[in-house]
């Protein structure tokens, strides 16, 4: 409930217990083991902020959480509260909701880009050692460079190929490419889509500031449907992630404001940090810190306050904190380690209390005017308006076909050119030219050949008619020799002649011709 720029979320022996708008933006935690009641503190708050008129982000786990966009109903329990807490008439309500989707099935689908994730958060995403991710950062430069857009994962499964097959083009100016670093983020980009990851990455890409948005002076509470998310946990955290710094980048600085312009839940808080890296951490601790001059406050939700990184755990100041187990040395550890960070109450002992809670009950400390630390009670947690428990998929689906326009075009899936189809275009391309140059030198070996098949015909024709003269005219020569031998023969029987002068120039005219002929097709 909200009054006076307090946000009523617990109740303890001394009264109401108040969250002071003005301070919601200094972050927050929620912890507690399994069904202790985190949920139901979950939603009570962000009920709470959105009938403040603070939208809200928040990852349904189990579905539980959806039941906030349907008005709630008096129950046993909930009569036996409002005894407790002296409320009569409790003006239950639900919120207006959007469900949100990372695969599209329970609600709105919600995407990046390739680029807009950047190499850092997709190097997590994809388990990559420092090595890789720094020839990851080079396939980002390429891309910054060539004017190639990185949308989806087609896109860079495509430009890492590309990298790969010039290699040597690139490192003098980029830097060592090693064909295993290339191997290692292929290798990843197929698992990630084995698990759905490829419906992450495509347009429209969501605008974070979609968020922010209000419905007849309520905040609208944005319910992320992570159940199957949930089976993903390194895209689970990667995404929420990605979001925190989109939000860090995009709004601007607003200072301390009476009431935070957005509220962000981050369930399953542990996912975040296990298997991060040290560089990530640190700049995750920097937009914290930083984020709530933007008018964001961040509330993780997890079991145990030892799951999140002591830097970033010095900043939650507002603080709830169900009950922990202590059957071991390690649960014991940790329950005296949760204890520790609250303002010690002289009227009990912390770290029995945080054993002892009931569901429902909760450790309750949030930060008073001047910004610190008040002094830790034991407290009920109000009880939700809104319905306590999952919509009927009927009533998600009305949910989701009444949203504004402009968040239905997020339905609207496209594929625009990026790195794909510009790589493929320019390799097609090279194909097609290279194919020509193919064509063009076997029409010109073809060419060749039949000239040379040409020259060499008409040499051997040429030999042919010279050897078929020379034959002729030798015949010719022979039987006109054989006829002035027949002659000579028949003068030394006969004793007869022909007339010197005529017989000396039908030899010599005999001759002439066979030696002329004979001199011009040898010459």
């Amino acid at each position: 409930m909200y009054t006076n720029q307090n946000l009523y979320i617990a109740h303890c022996a001394d009264g109401p217990i108040n969250l002071i708008g003005k301070m919601a933006n200094r972050h927050g935690l929620i912890a507690g083991a399994t069904g202790t009641g985190k949920t139901v503190s979950l939603q009570v708050m962000t009920e709470t902020f959105s009938q403040a008129g603070v939208p809200c982000f928040a990852a349904d786990m189990k579905g539980d959480l959806s039941g906030i966009s349907q008005t709630g109903k008096m129950s046993g329990f909930i009569e036996k509260r409002c005894a407790e807490f002296g409320i009569e008439n409790p003006p239950f309500h639900g919120c207006p909701t959007r469900f949100y989707d990372v695969y599209g099935e329970q609600g709105v689908p919600m995407r990046t880009t390739i680029s807009a994730m950047g190499p850092q958060l997709l190097g997590r995403l994809f388990e990559l050692n420092e090595t890789q991710t720094g020839v990851l950062n080079i396939i980002f430069k390429i891309a910054d460079d060539n004017e190639l857009l990185l949308i989806d994962l087609k896109d860079l499964r495509t430009i890492i190929d590309f990298v790969g097959q010039n290699t040597s083009k690139f490192t003098t100016t980029y830097g060592n490419i090693s064909t295993a670093s290339l191997g290692a983020i292929s290798r990843a980009i197929l698992a990630i889509e084995s698990e759905g990851g490829d419906k992450f990455f495509g347009e429209p890409a969501f605008d974070i500031e979609d968020l922010i948005d209000t419905d007849k002076g309520l905040g609208v509470v944005n319910v992320l449907a992570a159940d199957k998310l949930m089976m993903h946990p390194k895209l689970y955290s990667t995404f929420l992630l990605w979001m925190m710094t989109e939000l860090y980048s995009r709004l601007p600085e607003v200072g301390d404001l009476e009431l935070p312009k957005l509220v962000f839940f981050f369930d399953e808080a542990h996912m975040l940090f296990e298997g991060t890296s040290k560089a990530l951490v640190e700049k995750m601790e920097q937009i914290i810190r930083l984020i709530r001059s933007k008018g964001v406050g961040i509330y993780f939700i997890t079991q145990s306050p030892s799951d999140v990184p002591d830097d970033i755990l010095g900043q939650l100041g507002n603080r709830i904190q169900h009950a922990l187990r202590a059957f071991t040395p390690k649960d014991q550890k940790a329950v005296k380690a949760a204890a520790q960070t609250f303002r010690a109450n002289p009227s009990f002992d912390t770290t029995e209390a945080i054993t002892n809670l009931g569901t429902g009950e909760a450790l309750v400390s949030f930060l008073d005017q001047s910004g610190s630390p008040s002094i830790v009670q034991k407290a009920k947690i109000l009880f939700p308006l809104s319905q306590i428990g999952a919509v009927t998929p009927e009533q998600r689906a009305q949910i989701r076909a009444a949203v504004p326009v402009k968040i239905k075009e997020y339905e609207k899936f496209f594929d625009r050119e990026s790195a794909y189809e510009v790589i493929l275009a320019a390799q097609e391309e090279a194909a097609r030219e290279a194919e020509k140059q193919r064509e063009l030198e076997e029409k010109e070996k073809e060419k060749a050949k039949k000239e040379k098949e040409k020259a060499k015909a008409s040499k051997s024709s040429s030999s042919s008619f010279k050897r078929t003269i020379f034959g002729t005219l030798i015949a010719t020569a022979g039987t006109a020799m054989a006829r002035d031998l027949g002659k000579s023969v028949a003068k030394s029987i006969t004793g007869k002649s022909t007339t010197k002068k005529s017989s000396s120039k039908k030899s010599s005219s005999g001759g002439g011709l066979l030696g002329s002929i004979l001199k011009n097709i040898f010459k």
